[in-house]
């Protein structure tokens, strides 16, 4: 029986180690919420009509954005018709608010012309064709590299093909290239068309100051299927997606792509533009007629963020509902670093009140009191900081409020035990047969206590949002350490003091503790 306990206490107290050790050597600590360590918040009001189910996805599509760029726990409050993103701990809050904002349409348009900005005559689209930096190509992944002549896997060239009719924008219906006095300005081109238009040839602004003619699109991005990743292939970033089966995607691909590598009159440059609310995210140049990998490549001067930006793009597609951006605030990290230590302060305080009144009450165990606390701490340190390594958790100030209250359903634990060891006691039994019956008689106290503050907390994060549901979890994640505790740590320490000869004889909990008779 005592070797049970001895094995049972020191193995506890050796996997609560072993894990926090674990986590310190493998740098896990918990992360903090948007309200300890500060961040951005985002409330997006949707624009024009839409339906209920088109807000659903449009939130769901959000929700995958925000996650693939590592953020701790972000959260996405649906309120009415209102979405608030809220990013705790963004260490780039710009990058993270353009990929959010990112709502339009994913269009693939044939390039007509492609150039650069003059800086010299800003106000005019000019005619050059120089195309900044080294051309991105596509490819199909899953074929071997081409050879022979004009047939790489990349363009090196930095010029494109001028056609000998330049283009003309349909709600202009002004010329592209070639622009006179009486020409308008870019900035009026822009102003006078609809990017998003699937219809229109339309000029469309790069992310580095190129500017590009597109004609209608030939597809958009719902040709690709949702597994786009970023990869380094012969030594440079690329972007890898797939393409869905037949005329949903593959088709409709390569048409556009036949049309761009024969370099026709409607795609004379052979490159094909990604744009994204009008804005052109990459324009590669089409290595091949037909795909029939399944998968594309596409790859370029990229770097790292570029290829993983693009690739989110394709991979989560676009909103199906346009937002406004309605406000963007920000919580500074003084602010929570000051809301952290209030939690900080405010919860040992608590802890040291509970500690004085069990000391004045039940005197030497305490010490059983402090040690199980100390235990369900490491414990729940440990799966918080796994948790937000592998899962993405953050402890918001809810959480500790949750852990704070968990306290209380603990400290019931130990005064349900040690009110039933008091009767056993006053009743004439030792304190070895007094421990070991009233543990049994309190142990489905604690269990019937436990479960239902364990429904409540599921309840609450089943029918709530926002910052209630870190609430919810955290009470439901220390009610059940509390079980955990109680059965493997509290009971084989009280048995195994209970034996001991330091309590024998002693005044417990007020009453004179009955001397064992020898056999």
């Amino acid at each position: 029986m005592v070797r049970r306990l001895v094995l049972s206490l020191v193995g506890v107290i050796v996997v609560v180690l072993g894990l926090l050790v674990g986590n310190l050597v493998a740098g896990n600590v918990p992360s903090l919420g948007l309200d300890l360590q500060g961040g951005a918040s985002v409330t997006l009001q949707p624009e024009g009509s839409y339906d209920a189910k088109a807000l659903d996805v449009a939130v769901s599509i959000i929700r995958s954005r925000v996650d693939s760029i590592g953020v701790a726990e972000p959260e996405i409050i649906r309120q009415g018709d209102t979405v608030v993103v809220n990013l705790p701990g963004v260490e780039d809050q710009q990058r993270a608010l353009d990929i959010i904002g990112k709502q339009g349409q994913v269009l693939l348009r044939p390039v007509l012309q492609a150039g650069t900005i003059n800086p010299t005559t800003e106000t005019t689209l000019p005619g050059a064709t120089t195309v900044p930096g080294s051309a991105t190509s596509v490819v199909d992944s899953t074929l071997p590299a081409p050879s022979g002549p004009g047939s790489a896997r990349r363009v090196t060239a930095t010029t494109v093909p001028v056609t000998t009719a330049p283009p003309t924008t349909t709600a202009a219906s002004t010329t592209v290239a070639g622009a006179t006095t009486d020409s308008p300005s870019l900035d009026e081109i822009l102003a006078n068309q609809d990017a998003n238009d699937p219809n229109a040839t339309v000029v469309l602004l790069g992310n580095k100051g190129d500017v590009y003619s597109a004609g209608p699109a030939g597809a958009s991005g719902l040709v690709f299927s949702n597994d786009a990743t970023a990869e380094i292939n012969n030594g440079e970033w690329s972007v890898v997606v797939g393409l869905l089966k037949g005329s949903a995607g593959e088709d409709i691909w390569n048409a556009l792509s036949t049309r761009c590598f024969n370099k026709d009159a409607t795609c004379p440059t052979g490159q094909i533009a990604i744009a994204l609310d009008g804005t052109v995210i990459s324009a590669p140049v089409v290595q091949q007629a037909e795909f029939t990998g399944g998968t594309v490549q596409i790859s370029g001067s990229f770097t790292e963020a570029e290829a993983r930006d693009l690739a989110k793009i394709l991979e989560f597609g676009a909103v199906p509902v346009k937002f406004n951006v309605a406000t963007v605030q920000t919580v500074s990290p003084t602010l929570g670093k000051d809301s952290l230590r209030a939690a900080i302060i405010s919860g040992l305080f608590g802890v040291l009140l509970v500690m004085l009144f069990f000391f004045f009450y039940y005197r030497l165990l305490t010490i059983v009191v402090i040690g199980g606390l100390a235990v369900s701490g490491v414990f729940l340190w440990s799966i918080i900081a796994y948790l937000s390594k592998t899962n993405g958790l953050a402890l918001t100030l809810s959480g500790v409020a949750g852990i704070i209250v968990s306290i209380g359903v603990t400290v019931d634990s130990y005064v349900v035990f040690f009110e039933r060891l008091k009767d056993e006691l006053v009743s004439g039994k030792t304190m070895r047969g007094a421990a070991q019956r009233s543990f049994a008689s309190a142990w489905r106290t604690i269990v019937a206590a436990d479960t239902v503050s364990f429904i409540g907390a599921i309840i609450l994060w089943k029918l709530t949002v926002g910052s209630v549901r870190g609430f919810a979890f955290f009470l439901g994640l220390s009610t059940l350490s509390d079980i955990f505790v109680a059965y493997l740590f509290t009971r084989p320490a009280m048995l195994l003091l209970a034996r001991s000869k330091f309590m024998a004889g002693r005044n417990v909990l007020g009453v004179k503790v009955a001397k064992e008779v020898a056999a």
